[in-house]
């Protein structure tokens, strides 16, 4: 398997993303027209995970005028539900396609989104303070330094701002493809374990990692953030899904107000 830069390990997820978009990705199947008409009649629902809704009462009631940032939540999931429900929005993504697709759909249903297409390991675009709520479906996975990002989500927040996310636990890193065996053990990190790295397809499965709840909650703590709600959640399809083992956690944490 050829080597690549591995600084450039985010661009490679970029492009491993635009090939899933091909083969019907979930997280690249934008909602339809009826599900927007829904949110404009304040019937409406939004993930951070496979196959749950999270509870309405983590969006700020009213929502109209609410300044949403989705984070890595490009695809035409969540910010146009967002958006039809009256949410001002941007979305952040570094794949173009998921990019696209927001345009599509804001386009097709006739609302405005700020659409940035940019790497969330790096500083965000943003000023301070610039935004009510943070949208992060399950994403990180595909970052090396979580507390990087929970560090610039508290920056762009405004005091009392809420941040909604998705986090894979890491469980299903463990298993061999059918989810049957048990063939490694954590930390997931091809970076920094190189048999790992030769183990992969990189071209079709990209650089995942696994993340621990120290990393994803605590880290958000450790950012400054006070942790107000949770839950967790399955696979949509599979073994582990069938058999109700949760790989999925979702939190509501908040920018305390000084």
């Amino acid at each position: 398997m050829p080597r690549f830069d591995e600084k450039r390990y985010t661009q490679v997820n970029a492009r491993v993303i635009n090939s899933w978009i091909e083969g019907g990705w979930q997280w690249g199947m934008p909602v339809s027209h009826a599900v927007c008409e829904q949110a404009r009649a304040g019937t409406w629902g939004v993930r951070l995970t496979p196959t749950k809704n999270m509870p309405r009462t983590w969006l700020p009631d009213p929502l109209r005028g609410t300044r949403v940032l989705g984070l890595a939540a490009g695809g035409g999931q969540q910010m146009p539900v967002l958006a039809c429900a009256g949410a001002v929005c941007t979305v952040l993504d570094f794949s173009d396609r998921q990019i696209e697709t927001e345009k599509l759909v804001a386009k097709r249903e006739g609302y405005r989104i700020t659409t940035v297409q940019a790497d969330m390991t790096e500083p965000l675009p943003f000023d301070d303070e610039s935004f009510d709520v943070i949208v992060h479906p399950v994403s990180n996975c595909y970052v090396e330094d979580v507390f990087a990002v929970w560090l610039e989500c508290f920056r762009v927040l405004k005091p009392g701002g809420r941040l909604l996310s998705g986090l894979d636990n890491g469980f299903g890193y463990i298993f061999d493809d059918d989810y049957e065996n048990v063939v490694r053990g954590l930390p997931f990190n091809p970076l920094r374990t190189p048999d790992l790295m030769d183990e992969l397809d990189v071209a079709d499965w990209g650089v995942q990692f696994s993340h621990t709840l120290e990393d994803q909650i605590r880290g958000q703590l450790r950012a400054g953030f006070r942790l107000v709600d949770c839950y967790e959640d399955t696979s949509a399809t599979g073994r582990l899904a069938e058999l109700n083992i949760p790989t999925f956690w979702a939190t509501y944490s908040e920018k305390p107000r000084y």
